[in-house]
């Protein structure tokens, strides 16, 4: 019978060493890294980016269409427009940068596809673009209801 009070009586003296110990060195907490894009040159000079349609309301299709969608945008500032990237909030939406950079004054545009297979209801899409501005980050976005096929 002195066997299970032993057993016990170690049990807890081993817990409350190791909550002293771990009291006394805690793990230490890893920060979380959010990767931002930046210019791979620092040198890389920075420019301004005006959307004429960041925010667009694209009504109702039916489950199974696909989409095309364009933004529109202009450099507005005095050095070259580099769009580095573009990515989707998720995989019903393929983005398309342009490849090329744009000059001071000129116009571009960058495109989506959206697939509604499966996506009933109202949808709320978020394209985050990576440019060489002071903002590096932009965000699009889109929403479309999706019916039902009937």
């Amino acid at each position: 019978m002195r066997t299970p009070a032993i057993i016990f009586s170690l049990f807890i003296v081993a817990a409350a060493a190791i909550i002293a110990l771990n009291k006394k060195n805690p793990a230490p907490i890893k920060p979380i890294v959010v990767k931002e894009f930046a210019p791979a040159d620092p040198g890389i000079p920075l420019t301004s980016v005006e959307f004429s349609d960041a925010v667009q309301n694209l009504g109702n299709v039916k489950n199974g269409e696909t989409l095309n969608i364009e933004y529109h945008f202009k450099n507005t500032g005095n050095e070259m427009l580099v769009i580095k990237d573009v990515s989707a909030s998720c995989g019903c939406t393929i983005p398309e940068k342009p490849q090329e950079p744009i000059a001071p004054g000129k116009s571009g545009v960058i495109k989506a596809t959206f697939d509604s297979r499966n996506r009933e209801g109202l949808n709320h899409k978020v394209l985050t673009v990576y440019a060489n501005t002071k903002e590096a980050k932009h965000e699009l976005t889109f929403d479309v209801e999706v019916s039902p096929n009937l």
